[in-house]
């Protein structure tokens, strides 16, 4: 069985309440190269979490999720995927400078204006300087409340942090414990210079192998692989982006389930935080995130006299938040959850932390600034703005519940917002507020999502979801 470097706690085992998984192995050294994300080069010392209990506040909902509408998808591949932190985008591919004159109101309105968005109260602290980024979002993950935001919904490409999607929307789909033997048409079609956790062909694998790969290595082939169980990368595409616009993500367009670069890829700081919100819901989801390192199946070799071995070998997560790096700390309370850098994207990064119990989520997109681990150092630096500034700010918009949640009708909620605009589709859509984690409600609701006026009844549990919403209370994690 693989080995998890996590709490014994955390290993799946769940005693009536949501727990953040605390990783507490250190992370060797690993090698830049290319089709990397951020792979460190340094050693950093140990650091062993803590957990402390927490009360639930919310109940399980269980959703449905269905196919819907989808735009026609074209895969294109670009030069480089994946690249390294240092890469330069090509001025023919990336995304303009300047943030476009309409944007989603998804949220609020005032998300949808250009440049940095915050209403400070008294005592509040400014938002630091130097964040180069051109697009941000600090969000409470709990009550949804968005503290704090700049170019909130400018659609840029997402790079890896897209596989929070691509996770949110697969992993209810397999047992962990399923077992898969690789083809080669399971790897056809991965793209130049992908980071790869190294899968082999006609080897076997578990899907719960295959997501350790996608969180910590960002494995493309791992992304691939699990996309063939699930009847292939088109099937996979058009089950994300049904997902992504179950979630209200509206300023995402999926062309390639790994994040590379293609043609039309996109999406924003506001929906990466949708994606992350939604996949916290899922305990495996945070485990996966959490951890640091594991073990995972090496290639089987047969000795002289015919008997087989099949090792394993060591792979660490390449969140830097996570696991630190010789230009950054650890970051205290950190609990996951991706991190994304390709050639077009420049480096993208979606965190969430926790610190006397309060919940952050925060996403940086494209730091304009071309130093090492910068969009950590970005991100670090607007969580400790956000758990200072919590409390002192009033918010500047909100972080929707998937539709069908009528999180209004519930007691402590806030007022529905009558719809919203996206960049490039003239239509209204409708928009959920978030209801208030803090004030205890609950109830049960099933939402039906209707495609093409037609009730469609999913069986298997691969689309039946559990999840709680708001986001549950969570196992604290401190140094």
């Amino acid at each position: 069985m693989t080995q998890l470097h996590t709490p014994k706690a955390s290993r799946n085992q769940e005693t009536g309440r949501v727990s953040f998984m605390g990783s507490v192995s250190p992370s060797p050294a690993g090698t830049r190269r290319r089709g990397g994300e951020g792979v460190g080069t340094s050693h950093p010392a140990p650091c062993t979490f803590s957990t402390v209990p927490a009360t639930n506040k919310t109940v399980t909902r269980s959703l449905l999720v269905t196919s819907a509408t989808l735009l026609s998808l074209s895969l294109t591949a670009p030069a480089f995927a994946d690249a390294s932190p240092s890469a330069t985008p090509s001025a023919t591919t990336s995304p303009s400078a300047t943030p476009p004159a309409n944007m989603s109101t998804v949220g609020g309105e005032q998300l949808g204006q250009a440049g940095t968005q915050v209403n400070l109260g008294t005592g509040a602290p400014v938002i630091p300087k130097d964040i180069s980024a051109r697009s941000w979002i600090v969000s409470d993950a709990e009550s949804g409340e968005v503290l704090a935001s700049h170019n909130a919904h400018w659609r840029l490409p997402p790079a890896s942090t897209l596989k929070m999607l691509f996770a949110d929307t697969l992993l209810p789909m397999f047992p962990k414990t399923t077992e898969h033997k690789v083809v080669p048409s399971d790897l056809a079609g991965i793209g130049a210079g992908s980071s790869m956790v190294g899968i082999k062909e006609d080897e076997t694998y578990t899907v719960h192998d295959l997501w350790l790969g996608v969180f910590l290595r960002s494995g493309n082939d791992a992304v691939h692989v699990l996309s063939a169980m699930n009847k292939g990368v088109d099937q996979t595409v058009k089950d994300m982006q049904a997902h992504a616009e179950e979630l209200q993500a509206f300023d995402t367009h999926v062309v390639s389930p790994d994040g590379y670069d293609a043609k039309g890829q996109v999406s924003s700081a506001y929906d990466l935080t949708l994606f992350a919100r939604s996949g916290l819901q899922k305990k495996d989801f945070r485990e996966y995130a959490s951890t640091v390192s594991a073990k995972f199946p090496g290639e089987t070799t047969k000795d002289k006299k015919g008997k087989t071995t099949r090792e394993s070998f060591e792979i660490q997560n390449t969140n830097r938040l996570l696991t630190g790096d010789s230009d950054i700390s650890q970051y205290q309370g950190i609990a996951g959850v991706k991190n994304g850098n390709t050639t077009n994207a420049g480096a993208t990064f979606t965190g969430v932390a926790e610190r006397e119990g309060k919940v952050l989520l925060v996403t940086v997109m494209k730091p304009e600034k071309d130093e090492h681990n910068e969009v950590y150092k970005e991100a670090a630096a607007l969580l400790d703005w956000g758990f200072k500034a919590a409390g002192k700010v009033e918010p500047v918009g909100e972080l929707v519940p998937p539709q069908g949640v009528d999180s209004s009708a519930q007691p402590g909620a806030n007022a529905t917002t009558p719809g919203a605009k996206s960049s490039g589709d003239a239509s209204t859509k409708p928009v959920a507020a978030s209801a208030d984690a803090s004030d205890g409600s609950s109830g049960v609701g099933i939402a039906l999502a209707i495609t093409g006026g037609l009730l469609v009844l999913i069986a298997a549990g691969g689309f039946l979801v559990n999840r709680r919403w708001p986001l549950p209370d969570l196992m604290r994690r401190r140094r």
